[in-house]
């Protein structure tokens, strides 16, 4: 495999100055993560300064690092690309990877399922050719012309994933990725405290569409109540074809059978009219819809649907995201990196799905604005529908779900996710299923830890 970026190429792409000859194999911008021969990029933070770690980066290996001065622990000796901005140095990257490359790509957004979408993306496409994706949810400023600028020349599929939190933000970053393929998963409330309005967001997430490459294709879920308000902003935006993934009857992409087995889930579905059955190892309807946006995604590339069908038998949820793992005679559903009102209701039903005592351990869906009391209030009905048993909750928001709880599904409420440990795991017995999901800012991961504690006594 050739090398990612040569100094001439790098330099020809910033416009910088490499003080020796070099060849890096990828790229970083993390010390604790860097590979040895990776061009490291010292960005600078609101916190932190890259350049304070730059002789930590080769004393790790870095081939390279992509700087705006010599920082003085650094010697004569380590080759270094300086440019006046390290930022802009990192998105001339991307965009000279973007150009060079003959890959086919795919741009997926959305108020939830983005990161579980791209990794089904990575997974199927894979199976077809080399395949790059965008590594955890690297979806931000930095993260997605990092990606980018990580594209191997030999890729043949590619898969970015975008985010915000602010309009005008998925404008920006789509123009570095110029994909062939536009993907949303779903318009849910999400962030409102920035948007006001789920119109808002889907125009905010609307935005993939302006970036798309000419003859592009902008995937749109049928089942969302503003798939008509995404189907008009892709036309407002000139993209060439405009298909709809989802349950709705008449959609190009459509799940018509979803059956829950042991360990995860079989699903029927037509893709442009080709009758496709395969199965994953998650369970989730979300899920298997978010597959169905991912196959006609493949099938618009001109990919072998059949055989990227059959890789997604080996797609598992994600940390955070729905794994699943066993604790000391219960089993833990790992929801907990993040949640919007529809995230959870769709966590809530694989609660409802499972066998045992069903517990709900929830935390705080953070930036709903004004109306959150009223968003966390509303949850009461998908607990109603999934038959939770005992419901324990943290956060301040989540006192108004838990004024709304009847009293014999009260396990507990905490101002914190440390509090609520010990009764929740003092309440827990064996064979009890446990759901456990909130914003990353209500750091439910403490109760996982907690519960991974408890499988390892």
């Amino acid at each position: 495999m050739s090398a990612l970026w040569t100094s001439a190429e790098a330099e020809s792409a910033t416009l910088g100055q490499a003080t020796q000859g070099f060849s890096a194999g990828g790229l970083s911008i993390d010390t604790r993560t860097l590979k040895p021969g990776d061009l490291f990029v010292a960005l600078k933070g609101e916190h932190r300064d890259g350049h304070d770690f730059i002789a930590a980066a080769f004393a790790a290996a870095a081939g390279a690092a992509l700087v705006t001065h010599r920082p003085q622990a650094v010697n004569d000796n380590h080759p270094l690309l300086v440019v006046a901005d390290t930022q802009r140095g990192l998105e001339d990257l991307a965009r000279a990877a973007r150009a060079r490359s003959d890959a086919r790509i795919v741009a997926v957004t959305g108020s939830a399922g983005k990161t579980t979408t791209k990794e089904m993306l990575r997974l199927a496409l894979g199976a077809l050719g080399p395949t790059h994706a965008s590594a955890a949810s690297y979806n931000n400023h930095w993260g997605v012309p990092l990606s980018l600028a990580a594209l191997p020349r030999e890729a043949r599929y590619a898969v970015f994933e975008i985010g915000m939190n602010r309009p005008g933000e998925i404008r920006a970053l789509v123009g570095f990725v110029r994909p062939h393929v536009a993907l949303v998963t779903t318009i849910a409330p999400a962030h409102l405290e920035f948007f006001g309005s789920c119109e808002a967001i889907a125009d905010a997430k609307s935005e993939i569409f302006e970036g798309l490459a000419p003859g592009g294709t902008a995937l749109i879920p049928a089942d969302s109540p503003y798939a008509e308000r995404l189907a008009a902003r892709a036309r407002q935006s000139h993209v060439a074809r405009v298909l709809r993934f989802g349950e709705t009857a008449g959609s190009d992409a459509r799940l018509l059978q979803y059956e829950e087995a042991e360990g995860g889930a079989h699903i029927k579905a037509d893709i442009l009219g080709l009758p496709v059955d395969f199965a994953m190892a998650a369970p989730g309807r979300h899920i298997a819809a978010n597959a169905v946006g991912a196959l006609l995604a493949v099938s618009v590339l001109d990919g072998d649907v059949l055989n990227a069908a059959a890789a997604l038998k080996g797609f598992a949820a994600l940390k955070g995201r729905g794994a699943r793992f066993a604790a000391g005679g219960i089993a833990v559903i790992d929801e907990s990196y993040n949640a919007n009102p529809a995230s959870m209701a769709a966590a809530l039903a694989l609660l409802g799905a499972a066998e045992g005592r069903r517990i709900a351990v929830l935390g705080d869906m953070l930036e709903l604005g004004d109306d959150a009391a009223a968003h966390h209030a509303a949850l009461a009905a998908p607990i109603e529908a999934a038959r939770a048993d005992l419901v324990f909750l943290c956060g301040a928001q989540m006192q108004a779900l838990w004024d709304q709880l009847p009293m014999s599904r009260r396990g507990a409420y905490a101002p914190t996710s440390a509090e609520l440990v010990a009764p929740l795991l003092s309440a827990l017995r064996d064979g009890d299923v446990v759901l456990v999901k909130g914003s990353n800012g209500t750091r439910l991961s403490v109760v996982i830890d907690a519960l991974k504690a408890r499988q390892a006594a």
